[in-house]
């Protein structure tokens, strides 16, 4: 008997659910699902967005109508020509300017808070939205010769200016490395502007309706004017910020760790501070201050999803989008036939929402 015939087996076959194959598998399907249910709540929230109202649409007559709109396609949707006018003129052009506008709130929320590795840091407390509130406060006060026309420039430098003081001063005091430091001076920026605010509405008394409704957000739109608007910038801003969604992941470990790899820390702080900047100004220029959406979104998507900026960034811009047409949905049946400012509703879920993160934050600290 030769000895290889008597040797114990000692080698094991690997097993199917431990081999590299299957686990490949199910990574992908398990990326493919979040994708899928990502998309599949979104398609429901524009359905119901586009539905809900006064006007009886129903889900089906909603989608015969899409169809319809396809090329080569002739279906009827069975709607009359007040109800197709109420779809295409208002329905539409409201949930697309409220995916646009959440899913801009949401992606610069994250990327604010890769940034300046805060979980707290959003629009609102870094100054952006007193700075663009100030802005188109001043645009609105100058009547025709600004006008609508300049409501988004203004609210971008207003903004652009806010943001760039608090850095600065962030830096200053706490040295360029206390991320609290610099939300601390978020929030000096933003009571500073938004004194300064106050005082522009009181010496120009007779546009307080116009800047209070403003401020407290509304995504009541004349069509697809303020959509065509601000889709160049919100679209150059997402494209911007999902190229750099690996950069952030590096960004998080260190400014050493990430100078190492060749990467300029500062300049990629700059680059993507000014291009949530530039996004989150266009979307409130058209929608108003809407708070929370960029704290409440990003926290959510990184407890289900995980906190890699490569899936939260791309995720943040669908669940934005379908939170904030949700949340119009709300606004408007609430006490209809009366509307409540969105601004109210997402600040009445974005509070509580926002005192659990901060327990969590002192928590892990």
């Amino acid at each position: 008997m030769t000895a290889s015939a008597t040797a114990p087996v000692t080698s094991v076959r690997p097993s199917a659910a431990s081999s590299p194959a299957p686990r490949a598998r199910r990574k992908r399907g398990r990326r493919l699902g979040r994708w899928l249910i990502a998309i599949a709540v979104l398609a429901i929230a524009l359905l119901v967005g586009a539905m809900v109202g006064p006007a009886g649409l129903t889900a089906r007559s909603v989608l015969l109508e899409l169809v319809d709109a396809l090329p080569f396609v002739q279906v009827d949707s069975g709607l009359t020509s007040q109800q197709r006018a109420i779809l295409w003129q208002i329905r539409l052009p409201r949930v697309t300017l409220g995916a646009l506008v959440g899913a801009t709130l949401a992606i610069s929320g994250a990327s604010y808070q890769g940034v300046f590795r805060n979980p707290l840091a959003d629009p609102y407390l870094l100054g952006v939205s007193a700075g663009a509130g100030l802005g188109a406060t001043i645009a609105l006060t100058q009547g025709g010769s600004i006008g609508n026309v300049g409501v988004p420039v203004f609210a971008f430098l207003g903004g652009l200016l806010a943001v760039g003081a608090t850095y600065a001063l962030g830096s200053t005091v706490g040295g360029g490395h206390s991320s609290t430091v610099i939300v601390l001076a978020g929030v000096a920026v933003a009571a500073f502007f938004s004194a300064i605010q106050t005082f522009v509405q009181q010496r120009f008394d007779d546009s307080l309706q116009a800047v209070y409704s403003w401020l407290l957000g509304r995504l009541s739109t004349n069509g697809w004017s303020d959509i065509w608007m601000i889709l160049p910038y919100v679209l150059f801003s997402w494209v911007v910020l999902l190229l750099y969604r690996r950069t952030l992941d590096v960004l998080a470990v260190g400014d050493v760790e990430t100078a190492s790899l060749g990467i300029d820390p500062a300049r990629v702080r700059l680059i993507l501070v000014l291009t949530s900047t530039l996004g989150t100004t266009a979307a409130v220029s058209v929608s108003g201050l809407i708070g929370f959406v960029g704290i409440i979104v990003p926290h959510a998507v990184r407890l289900i999803f995980g906190a890699s900026h490569r899936i939260l960034l791309p995720l943040s811009m669908i669940f934005g989008a379908a939170f904030l047409v949700l949340t119009d949905v709300a606004a408007r049946s609430l006490m209809a036939p009366a509307e409540l400012p969105i601004g109210v509703v997402t600040a009445i879920v974005g509070a509580p929402f926002f005192l659990v993160v901060l327990r969590r934050g002192r928590v892990s600290s």
